[in-house]
């Protein structure tokens, strides 16, 4: 069904309006879906005229896109996409500042702890000193990461930890906004065994603390680049501290396609939005802004890779990561992280003049409103 931007308009008033607890009927539902397929493949054809700028674009086996030179793609990453999955260490619940677009958005102060001397391995509570019990029972994974919330919060906790699966030959990397960060703190990371650091430099707009220590941290940690959500203000920091950060020596720019959940959705009230498959929720402008930049770095041949996390990307990771996991054929941890569709924040994008969809019908008879 190719519904038209004005009957997908009318219809998504009209689901906008329902009370949250009613359930849309089977014809009503395919309009849903039908209009998320047009908004979606006007994004495509609107990002694959983008990609034709990038004159070296590159894929890593069909699973994801970026331009540089592989050498220099992240290895946190290639376990993700290629490897057992990168299995998330947790530790620290807090973090020292807010960001519009974090996932845990409005709910900082409430996250729970996850326990006195524990660490969180796969949804299971470690002591350290259980470490060594599962080092040797089960299978090593191509690669751990450390994340949930800032680390630097408590960093002193983490070196006995990544020394340890440092000597088990386990790629580490670590999440970071980089404020607390000192050149103390980096050495000992290095010095404890971490292969990689990646900094949220749009979580400080691009601060000059936080790009210094990003070319501290080449000094002690092999791998250091940059993780940020693809946003506006990133994007026009970045380019007026272009120099000063490309002059860090870092390896990668890893461009995250900004999803949105019912934590921060509401601090991009207004933006054009688009659903990924019926998973994540992004602004438009997210992805653009990504390629956008590729397509800079690879004219002007920066010596780094820039590497399009896409939601793209995301899908790909699960079929991935459930693969390596012996799960049934097809499955993925991809889905929508909202238990009710929010209608009200695709009007922006059906309301848009500039917005159009590829092809229209008209609806047929079984889709109207009764009054039409």
């Amino acid at each position: 069904m190719k519904i038209s931007k004005k009957d997908a308009l009318m219809w998504f008033e009209f689901f906008a309006m329902l009370p949250e607890d009613e359930e849309l009927m089977a014809n009503q539902q395919e309009i849903v879906y039908a209009t998320f397929a047009q908004i979606e493949a006007a994004i495509d054809h609107r990002n694959a005229k983008l990609k034709k700028d990038i004159k070296n674009l590159k894929s890593l086996e069909q699973r994801t896109l970026y331009v540089g030179e592989e050498s220099k793609f992240p290895q946190g990453c290639r376990s993700c996409l290629l490897g057992t999955g990168l299995s998330a260490i947790r530790k620290t619940n807090k973090c020292n500042i807010e960001c519009k677009f974090c996932y845990n958005y409005g709910e900082l102060d409430d996250i729970a702890p996850v326990g006195e001397g524990l660490w969180e391995i796969g949804g299971t509570k470690f002591y350290e000193k259980d470490l060594d019990l599962l080092l040797s029972i089960q299978q090593h994974p191509t690669g751990i990461a450390y994340v949930f919330l800032e680390p630097f919060m408590e960093i002193e906790l983490y070196y006995p930890v990544i020394k340890k699966f440092s000597e088990a030959g386990i790629y580490q990397h670590l999440y970071t906004n980089g404020t607390l960060a000192t050149e103390e703190t980096l050495k000992e990371l290095g010095a404890s065994g971490l292969n990689e650091i990646r900094f949220n430099l749009g979580a400080s707009n691009c601060s000059d603390k936080v790009i210094e220590m990003i070319a501290t941290a080449k000094k002690y940690i092999a791998k250091v680049g940059i993780e940020t959500p693809m946003t506006p203000e990133f994007f026009d920091a970045f380019f007026q501290k272009k120099a000063a950060i490309l002059g860090t020596g870092l390896d990668f720019i890893n461009c995250a396609e900004l999803h949105l959940n019912p934590n921060n959705i509401d601090n991009y009230m207004g933006e054009l939005m688009y659903i990924a498959r019926r998973g994540y929720i992004s602004p438009i402008w997210s992805r653009e802004l990504t390629l956008k930049l590729m397509a800079i770095a690879d004219t002007e041949n920066w010596d780094l890779v820039v590497h399009d996390c896409s939601n793209d990307t995301k899908f790909a990771r699960g079929l991935n990561v459930s693969g390596k996991a012996g799960m049934w054929f097809g499955a993925s941890n991809y889905s929508c992280e909202f238990s009710r569709i929010p209608y009200t924040f695709f009007l922006p994008i059906l309301r848009d003049e500039g917005f159009e969809f590829l092809t229209e019908e008209e609806l047929p008879a079984a889709y109207r409103p009764l009054t039409i």
